[in-house]
């Protein structure tokens, strides 16, 4: 899992290019960087940081045992960083470090306690996160083998390692490489997104207890400052809702497949389609009630882990498995709730379609 093609970052490029476009000469020079980043890492090969920094953690003793490294890139572009904290050590007082530690052990155990899986690649993967990278950087990505958090320029995103769903979402992106290996582009990667939102999110749901009719449903909640208008990056429950302010635009995620966007940008547009997949999650877990990782998430995940999951997936292939998915694991009654939840954003089942 090492390849630069597996390179997922959480900020989509059309948000960085209208901050290019409208922000202040700080602004604009902190999104350069970080798009010109971006593009640069997904055509050149990864450096072995998985091996370099495995090393300093013992194997694990038993299934289920989190194994986390968390490492001060020091405002460098250098992976992995100095070690800043070990499996097992004391809270350090740095805020991005003890927040990527607690939030990489939250994801964990969500994974084990409630899906039963055991890491990234339910092999007991050794969890390592990179603090403080780059200048200002506006993005967190998954590379293949670690996870990355830039501090935000602190006018338009705080530090990525505030938001757990976040690092979630991340985290997630690593479990769907190992599983289907979803393709990142067009509808597959938009899945691919979409995916990542749904555990990233019943990760938080699942720290804070919270059940379908409780939560906000929001996507990096946490990540804007106060003088951006929005609530945050994605909105679940309501795509296209997040934001609305004069720097960032609109958020442009659709909700239904009539309003699906085509795209050449954004590989396809996998972080804006993936709003009509989210949207359909949410619409399922909200019928259902109760905590949405009971039901919804595990049908979700067992869908995601289906050997029959084709790597280009389109949304009508999904929302097919899922609905077989659900009708095995509960019922002909949760069938029909997860089929409705996908007429109502317009996606037909492969198998439906005439």
């Amino acid at each position: 899992m090492t390849d630069s093609r597996s390179l997922r970052s959480f900020i989509p490029p059309y948000i960085l290019n209208r901050i290019i476009a409208h922000g202040s000469e700080r602004q604009r020079s902190s999104a350069l960087s970080t798009l010109s980043h971006v593009r640069t890492l997904r055509h050149t090969p990864l450096p072995p940081v998985r091996s370099a920094a495995a090393t300093l953690l013992p194997p694990s003793a038993q299934p289920g045992q989190v194994r986390r490294s968390i490492h001060d890139a020091q405002g460098k572009m250098l992976l992995p960083g100095m070690p800043a904290r070990l499996e097992g050590q004391p809270a350090t007082g740095d805020p991005a470090v003890d927040e990527a530690y607690d939030a990489l052990g939250a994801s964990h155990d969500f994974f084990w306690k409630v899906l039963g899986r055991d890491s990234i690649d339910n092999k007991g993967f050794a969890l390592i996160g990179s603090v403080h990278y780059g200048q200002d950087y506006e993005n967190a990505f998954w590379n293949g083998a670690q996870m990355v958090f830039g501090d935000g320029d602190g006018e338009i995103f705080e530090r990525f390692t505030r938001s757990l769903d976040v690092i979630g979402h991340e985290l997630t992106h690593g479990v769907i490489e190992s599983e289907a290996g979803l393709v990142y582009a067009n509808q597959s990667g938009a899945l691919n997104e979409s995916l990542s939102d749904v555990f990233g999110v019943l990760i938080k749901q699942h720290v804070l207890g919270q059940s379908a009719d409780e939560a906000d449903w929001l996507i990096g909640a946490d990540l804007l400052t106060p003088r951006i208008k929005g609530v945050g990056l994605r909105s679940m429950a309501h795509p296209g809702t997040a934001y609305d302010d004069p720097l960032l635009g609109k958020d442009p995620q659709p909700d239904h497949m009539r309003k699906f966007v085509i795209t050449q940008e954004d590989n396809g547009g996998v972080h804006i389609n993936s709003g009509i997949p989210n949207r359909a999650f949410y619409i399922a877990a909200k019928a259902f009630g109760g905590f949405a990782w009971e039901k919804t998430g595990r049908i979700w995940y067992d869908t995601l882990c289906d050997q029959g999951l084709n790597n280009e997936a389109s949304f009508s292939d999904f929302a097919a498995l899922t609905i077989e998915h659900a009708r095995q694991r509960f019922g002909a009654d949760e069938a029909q709730v997860v089929r409705h939840a996908w007429s109502e954003t317009g996606v037909v089942p492969t198998q439906e379609q005439s």
